[in-house]
């Protein structure tokens, strides 16, 4: 069907031009509003109604006519009619809807998939501080990011994953001195504890480590504890490498892996965040005020200008993201998609303020950013809100524990990433079709042991089926069934560009759907060698297809449920 949709729009784009010469760059389908109507529909004639002087309806009739007449709509297509003032409604030949089948058992696994594009992006995501576990935010822009990084990865970019973390600051000093003092033996609650400092129940297990004089791994750094209680900076430095290295445990946990680690701290080692406040000084667009030195921001679109140096020396903590975003440039990435929560919304204008001043050929908008919501967690009707090892809060790995790595990623994938969501852990424990991911799992594993049974009982192989006979494709199930396979390559397309992984999830519940009423529709494994043949090859794409769209999401395909 992608054959004949191409052959389709390249026959619409030269009747256009010969209509309004240009006007073929605009060729384009869509998908009616009611199936009924037809498989495309093309608003070209009520778009160059009027600068044509001409009646939309009667050019959509003249415009049916020519397209009728030329060989790639004589082949592909049955019938079109003109509704309304001018829409023109196309209705596929069946057999142009059974090429699909052919095109996807062909491809396989790469069906849906871009030729490689020699363009590189960077997609910044988690950059959680290692001060504690990841929490369920976390694995909310984990989820998102892998999942965007995947769909990427379909249209042919080289994909290149990375980590930003705060290994210093004000975080880390409160991480180093709750961890001193409960290797003290001071615990939250006691006299001395302070207000600020983390109470949850993995400190004391760092303090037990530490003392244990233990070796800890991460996969950007290893530390061995000298045991001295009075060593706040080997306290310090331990007590990162082994939050890095449980941070690592929840990643792998949820499958997902990172190219680079990069640190904070080495913007300032390195000399570019000095060198970013030079540039824009040098630039002209900074000015001294009350002992603090100020971005002229709001040249840049921002509200108000932004203080970048304090009265006491130290920098903004905006600053060190300008330079971190010039580096990300300065090592070629000229596309740059950043996942983060929405109580960083305040920060765009300022860092691409920063950007722009800096002089450095950065274009306006750079970089992209997917904010996303935090997540409620709802277990029996009631709100979750602190796990007992974190302290304060809801862990991923928890979730994961409650459910599984399935569950968690589609569901935090289920929805827009600035929508609110509530994550129902009694849902994602059913298996019906309440719960959304079970659903589609369970399409994918019922369409394998039709396909096993088919192997087991007559010897069947399923690499024969890509050259089956379609043509007994013609009921409306199989129809449908037919039309939502030929959707994926396009929705994956916009799904990238719109950053929404949500339309995948959207996509595989209505493709699950459309299986389920096909196999209630038309019995597989009939008398019929020809039909049987037939409707096992279209099985087996969608079972392909549904296998394709979960890799994205980084979820599993089951065999068996």
């Amino acid at each position: 069907m992608l054959q004949a949709k191409t052959e389709l729009l390249a026959a619409l784009a030269a009747e256009l031009d010969k209509l309004s010469p240009g006007a073929g760059a605009r060729a384009a389908f869509e998908s009616p509003k009611v199936a009924a109507h037809g498989d495309f529909a093309c608003t070209a004639a009520m778009q160059l109604a009027k600068p044509l002087k001409a009646n939309p309806r009667q050019l959509g009739e003249q415009l049916r006519d020519a397209l009728l007449a030329t060989p790639a709509f004589g082949q592909w297509v049955e019938a079109i009619d003109i509704a309304g003032p001018g829409f023109i409604n196309i209705r596929l030949k069946a057999a142009a809807k059974q090429q699909v089948v052919r095109e996807v058992l062909g491809a396989g696994a790469a069906f849906g998939q871009q030729p490689a594009r020699n363009e590189r992006v960077l997609v910044e995501f988690v950059s959680a501080n290692p001060t504690g576990p990841l929490h369920v935010g976390h694995g909310r822009q984990a989820a998102l990011g892998d999942a965007i990084c995947n769909l990427f990865e379909t249209q042919g970019w080289n994909v290149h994953r990375e980590f930003y973390y705060n290994d210093a600051g004000v975080q880390i000093n409160t991480l180093a001195t709750s961890t001193q003092l409960r290797i003290q033996g001071v615990k939250p609650g006691d006299a001395g504890w302070p207000e600020q400092a983390y109470n949850g129940d993995y400190i004391q297990d760092i303090a037990n480590d530490y003392l244990a004089k233990k070796t800890v791994h991460s996969d950007d750094r290893e530390f061995t504890a000298s045991g001295d209680p009075a060593a706040l900076d080997d306290i310090r430095l331990f007590a990162v490498a082994y939050l890095r290295h449980e941070q690592d445990l929840d990643l792998k946990a949820f499958s997902v892996k990172f190219d680079q680690y990069y640190l904070e701290s080495s913007l300032y080692t390195s000399g570019k965040v000095d060198a970013a406040v030079q540039k824009l000084r040098d630039a002209g667009k900074t000015y001294e005020h009350e002992g603090a030195l100020w971005l002229k921001s709001t040249d840049y679109g921002d509200d108000k200008d932004r203080v970048m140096r304090k009265g006491d020396g130290s920098y903004t903590y905006f600053v060190p993201d300008v330079a971190y975003h010039i580096a990300k440039w300065e090592r070629g990435f000229t596309k740059v998609i950043n996942i983060q929560g929405t109580d960083h919304h305040g920060t765009i204008a300022r860092v691409r303020a920063g950007l722009q001043a800096a002089g450095v050929g950065i274009p306006q908008g750079y970089p992209d950013y997917v904010l996303h919501t935090m997540v409620r967690v709802v277990k029996g009707g009631e709100e979750v809100k602190i796990s007992k090892r974190a302290g304060s809060y809801v862990t991923l790995r928890d979730l994961i524990e409650w459910t599984s790595k399935d569950a968690v990623r589609f569901f935090l994938l289920s929805r827009k990433p600035d929508t609110e969501y509530t994550f129902d852990i009694d849902l994602a424990i059913q298996k019906n079709n309440d719960n959304p991911v079970y659903y589609v799992q369970y399409a994918h594993a019922r369409i394998c042991s039709v396909l096993a049974s088919w192997k087991d009982k007559e010897g069947g192989d399923a690499a024969t089926l890509k050259d089956a006979d379609l043509s007994a494709l013609t009921g409306p199930q199989a129809q449908a069934l037919l039309l939502q396979l030929a959707k994926y390559p396009e929705m994956l397309s916009a799904a990238a560009t719109d950053f929404a992984p949500h339309d995948v999830t959207f996509y595989l519940r209505e493709l699950a759907a459309a299986y389920h009423s096909y196999y209630d529709a038309e019995r597989i494994l009939v008398e019929d060698e020809a039909v049987k043949r037939a409707r096992l090859a279209l099985v087996a794409a969608t079972a392909q297809v549904l296998h394709n769209g979960l890799a994205v999401l980084g979820v599993s395909a089951p065999q068996k449920m």
